[in-house]
């Protein structure tokens, strides 16, 4: 009998702030982290909008702690230090080796990469590069440096699927605890923003350009006057851990994971399939036990891209019905890639926690292409959240959906 999963601890670094307190309170007031930029327009890219967090300081470590770290990094540890301390975990506890950690990104430190092949390419030699510099941008580099930073020694998986990264290591370290291979778990994704991520999603038309001298008028998820994604960065991290566990110890659970469905379209590396995210829907619902009236809330991953959009309405009105709400918070933060399951999962426990849904930032006029859903735009909406989902797709067709419950 699968044990039950709870959330202990939650840090993060965000747009729209970096503990739960900020977070709750843009969601509320309906702020958003969007700015404008002209550094990239020197490269040719069209997009001028991002999501931006400070590169946090992180005084408690030292210098040889951080040697090996790029944003991406520095971003992640930071998030897992206050995820860590919400938790009231111990040195010993993390040095356990049933402690679990896992962790995603898109890829490595881009800014260290640029560094590093710039200097490369110029010299056409190796002498005067840095032996620790590959280390910033591996694909690994946020769950290498994760355990470098905080003694652990258990399993450590990394997920690298583009914007499922986060959300895939929440669910595969709830299925370890729930099998009951692992007692804890740090899990969660991270992202830092640079020119090559903007320019990725300008390349395929899928950035907003319309609105770039007006920062707080995209993205703009399932709205008609949409015209593409805004690109940002942050990191998330959870601390999970069996009820049993959490209870012995004297923890206080936020929420339980009831539910985890992954699948992949098998299909088409950019296009995204309705069918391929119904079926993960329906999978996360499954592993739960319940039927799509017994959710209150679905956070959607909606990025505000004209084809992504309304593939996913369709998708949640075949898997969910046209009765359960549904919002987007990338209107408030923008598109935070690997780290989004994480972060968006934060967002989601703010709002069960604090009773209400944050409408969809932008969403003025609901794309008739776009399936006949419940929206939740304009105003606040109260409501008690006993069930939620959140829902992330990425490139390759990778679908996954997680269930929460309020404790």
């Amino acid at each position: 009998m699968a044990r039950r999963v709870v959330i202990t601890g939650i840090g993060l670094q965000s747009p729209i702030g970096c503990t739960p307190d900020e977070v709750t309170a843009a969601l509320r007031e309906h702020r958003h982290g969007i700015v404008h930029t002209d550094a990239w327009a020197r490269w040719g890219v069209r997009t001028a909008l991002g999501g931006v967090v400070a590169d946090p300081p992180l005084p408690q470590f030292g210098r040889k702690q951080l040697r090996a770290t790029g944003k991406v990094a520095r971003l992640a540890i930071a998030a897992t230090a206050s995820a860590i301390a919400d938790a009231g975990l111990t040195d010993a506890e993390l040095h356990d080796a049933s402690t679990l950690l896992v962790y995603g990104s898109t890829d490595g430190s881009t800014g260290a990469a640029e560094e590093y092949y710039r200097q490369l390419y110029r010299n056409e030699r190796f002498e005067g590069l840095l032996s620790s510099a590959y280390l910033k941008f591996m694909s690994h580099t946020c769950a290498a440096n994760l355990a470098q930073v905080f003694g652990v020694t258990g399993r450590v998986l990394p997920v690298c699927s583009a914007c499922t990264s986060a959300s895939q290591a929440i669910g595969e370290a709830y299925v370890a605890i729930a099998s009951g291979r692992e007692e804890l778990a740090l899990c969660g994704g991270a992202e830092e923003l640079h020119v090559t991520v903007a320019g990725v999603f300008d390349l395929m038309m899928a950035a907003s350009t319309r609105f770039n001298d007006a920062a707080d008028r995209s993205p703009r998820p399932f709205d008609r006057d949409r015209d593409g994604m805004v690109v940002a960065e942050g990191a998330g991290t959870l601390v999970l851990e069996s009820l049993e566990r959490a209870r012995a110890r004297g923890a206080t659970p936020l929420a339980e994971i009831v539910g985890y469905g992954s699948t992949c379209d098998g299909a088409h590396l950019t296009s995204p399939s309705p069918e391929g995210m119904a079926a993960a829907m329906r999978a996360a619902l499954r592993d739960a036990g319940l039927d799509a009236g017994a959710l209150d809330y679905v956070n959607a991953h909606a990025t505000g891209t004209d084809v992504g959009d309304v593939a996913e309405s369709h998708a949640m009105l075949a898997a969910l019905g046209e009765r359960v709400p549904v919002s987007s918070t990338k209107g408030h933060t923008g598109h935070t890639l690997g780290g989004c399951g994480a972060i968006e999962t934060i967002f989601t426990l703010a709002m069960m926690r604090g009773g209400f849904i944050a409408p969809t930032r932008n969403l003025e006029v609901v794309d008739p292409r776009c399936a006949a859903l419940d929206y939740v735009r304009g105003a606040l909406r109260p409501a008690e959240l006993a069930m939620a989902m959140n829902n992330n797709f990425a490139f390759g067709g990778i679908n996954t959906s997680l269930v929460f419950a309020r404790v």
